[in-house]
């Protein structure tokens, strides 16, 4: 299937001003990543610690109604997120607030005394203290840095070490891309983030590994070929079964965006974000890396 016929852009020459809007992106996924490494970026309690806790009414209550109720009962500072199906209501207090062990027997008291003629269920109760929250967060940056370097090990045997280089650098780009769209837009990072992380991070690699994989016949037949040529021929070769693998995967992620639900509301809008980062970066981040390695006129042992 096509939806784009031959084409013949320079994507090689196009390399300069790719590399400046990545790196400005780089530089904010990594201001990120040591916000989260200090926990002070705005971390779910799977990281920082505290309770989660998931009610489901007879009767619709509000955020506001909600929100005045826990905050004459000392909770002021508990994290509210309405799920309109089913009358349910998630309610995240961190660490800091009350010793964690009493914060769900003391929300599920709240909302029997402020709301007496409401009946209402627990649905779930999530408590992690904030030792347990300190150790998945160093072990979930050591977990993406054991992926990246699998990453450099794998390609590097598949292809030539050059192309291992090109390929890290352009996960390790999307990985940091997610990272700074969370950051900035200060959306909560939680388990169900970094499960997004991994999950684009394969993607990416498999969208690159397409790609090099042209290049790499071309190379077998155009020996003398210059390398910003055959890259930019192998890359064209190669868009419209890019384009067309990632606009279904991003219409899924879509799907799941709108009609996903709430609670995996983040984790849709992860994917949706690291989807079109890694297109990008198969075609404007790995295929340059690897030139620039090379330099435009040298042979690659592919």
């Amino acid at each position: 299937m096509e939806i784009i016929g031959k084409t013949s852009i320079d994507f090689i020459g196009k390399r300069k001003i790719a590399f400046v809007i990545s790196g400005i992106i780089a530089l904010i996924g990594i201001i990120g990543i040591i916000q989260i490494g200090r926990g002070a970026a705005n971390m779910g309690i799977d990281f920082s610690g505290g309770t989660a806790v998931q009610l489901k009414f007879a009767q619709p209550v509000s955020l506001e109604q909600a929100r005045s109720a826990l905050a004459r009962h000392n909770l002021k500072e508990a994290n509210l997120q309405e799920i309109r199906e089913g009358n349910k209501l998630l309610i995240k207090v961190g660490k800091a607030t009350i010793a964690v062990g009493k914060v769900a027997d003391t929300i599920e008291e709240v909302f029997k005394k402020e709301f007496p003629g409401n009946s209402f269920v627990v649905e779930s109760s999530t408590e992690i203290g904030p030792s347990i929250g300190d150790k998945l967060r160093k072990d979930t940056l050591v977990a993406i840095a054991i992926s990246l370097l699998g990453i450099i090990i794998y390609i590097a045997w598949r292809f030539d070490f050059k192309f291992g280089i090109g390929a890290t650098v352009a996960t390790l780009h999307d990985v940091l891309a997610m990272i700074a769209v969370f950051f900035v837009l200060n959306k909560e990072v939680n388990l169900l983030f970094i499960t997004a992380v991994l999950t684009i991070a394969g993607y990416s690699l498999t969208d690159t590994v397409v790609v090099f994989d042209r290049i790499r016949e071309n190379l077998h037949k155009d020996l003398k070929g210059a390398l910003s040529g055959i890259f930019n021929k192998s890359i064209n070769e190669v868009l419209s079964r890019t384009i067309v693998t990632s606009l279904t995967t991003f219409m899924a992620a879509v799907s799941l965006l709108f009609f996903g639900g709430e609670v995996i509301h983040d984790f849709a809008f992860a994917l949706v974000t690291g989807i079109v980062v890694a297109t990008y970066s198969s075609v404007f981040v790995a295929s340059p890396i690897v030139v620039i390695l090379e330099g435009r006129s040298e042979k690659i042992n592919a």
